[in-house]
């Protein structure tokens, strides 16, 4: 099996030869015919792939080879997982049938705590996959960043692994989306297929299609210096709305009246947690000032002055897997203790305002 052999059935899917990086005896010690549903690389990321090694080749021939070893490790990865059985087959143990029906109805069933021992071996499996192959293509935007590879090809390398960022980041969306009652059991039952197909196949369309509004959401709240006035954010939101699609706007003009929505883009907007927030709203109050500076909120909190200040350093988007997992973190708890507070991130609301979204142009089809 090569990377490119579990993606054959793709339209236009052209081969990375390793065969010129291996001698054919480390090749069919590598290779095995097991057939997997997982996507090691789609026809843009081979694309890429191609493009890359094109330019190691002469360059650094040396790196070309580490970084087609590593290929043939998730190649290695995927055979592995493929053994286990895949999701979407019916399955019988003892005098139960499992099916991807009883899964979505296991998958709806509210559970406190970690889920991981009520997942499908293949879905815990396969999150390794999506980190190692993540770890693959930020592997490769450090070496053709400090290789002054042309800026266009850069642009696509940073784009791709914030993909592959942002599909790991689906899983925990789709999964607190999951336990929300407050959304109707139609769209649940999808988010939950949603999940599973995200499973199967370790890449999801509706990622894909979010993806430039992530991008461009991040990229321009990395930009911004938060401004401690009244704390309300309206100029910050201002700023980031000006850089965003219609879809986002719409996003933001139908749910921003929502209370738990806007306490979320509050907590997005100035990097710091609902409860710090309002600590210095309440030191705003007690020195009845009108507004404090970010080296004023900053002492506030014990900080430093840094953390405030946009970003303008080098590509990392490990960072903004970090600031979103502590929102996540703190609003999982929240949710758990009954606590004031945002008890779902904004990205949380924004999936779901797509997800709804998506389900009523559905219904707006099938009407007569």
């Amino acid at each position: 099996m090569t990377v490119e052999s579990c993606n054959s059935a793709q339209e236009g899917f052209s081969r990375v030869p390793l065969e010129e990086f291996f001698d054919e005896d480390e090749i069919s010690r590598t290779q095995e015919d097991v057939s997997t549903d997982i996507i090691v690389l789609t026809a843009s990321e081979q694309e890429l792939v191609n493009s890359v090694f094109e330019r190691l080749r002469t360059i650094s021939p040396e790196t070309l080879v580490v970084l087609a070893d590593r290929l043939a490790d998730l190649e290695k990865l995927t055979v592995n997982i493929a053994h286990f059985p895949s999701l979407k087959q019916s399955q019988e143990q003892g005098s139960e049938i499992r099916n991807v029906h009883t899964l979505v109805d296991a998958l709806l069933i509210r559970r406190e705590g970690d889920r991981s021992l009520h997942l499908p071996s293949k879905a815990v499996l396969g999150r390794g996959f999506s980190v190692a192959k993540f770890h693959t293509f930020a592997a490769m935007e450090k070496i053709a960043t400090t290789s002054a590879f042309p800026e266009e090809l850069l642009k696509r390398l940073r784009r791709c692994c914030l993909n592959l960022l942002f599909t790991i980041m689906a899983e925990d969306v789709y999964l607190n989306l999951l336990d929300n009652d407050t959304i109707g059991i139609d769209i649940r039952q999808d988010i939950a297929y949603e999940l599973i197909m995200l499973w199967e196949h370790r890449s999801d369309e509706t990622v894909i299609k979010m993806a430039p509004v992530l991008e461009a959401v991040w990229n321009a709240r990395r930009g911004l210096t938060p401004a401690f006035g009244t704390m309300v954010g309206t100029s910050e939101l201002l700023l980031l709305t000006m850089a965003m699609d219609d879809q986002w706007c719409r996003f933001i003009s139908s749910r921003m009246g929502n209370e738990g929505a806007a306490m979320a883009m509050e907590e997005f907007l100035f990097g710091i947690s609902w409860e710090e927030i309002q600590k210095v709203k309440k030191n705003i109050s007690e020195k009845k000032v009108r507004a404090v500076d970010g080296q004023e909120a900053a002492h506030i909190l014990g900080r430093p002055y840094d953390a405030f200040k946009p970003k303008t350093d080098e590509f990392e988007p490990r960072d903004f897997y970090l600031l979103y997992s502590v929102r996540r973190d703190n609003a999982r708890a929240r949710l758990r203790l009954n606590l004031p507070g945002p008890h779902y991130t904004l990205e949380d609301h924004y999936m779901r305002f797509i997800l709804e979204t998506n389900k009523e142009k559905q219904g707006e089809k099938t009407e007569p």
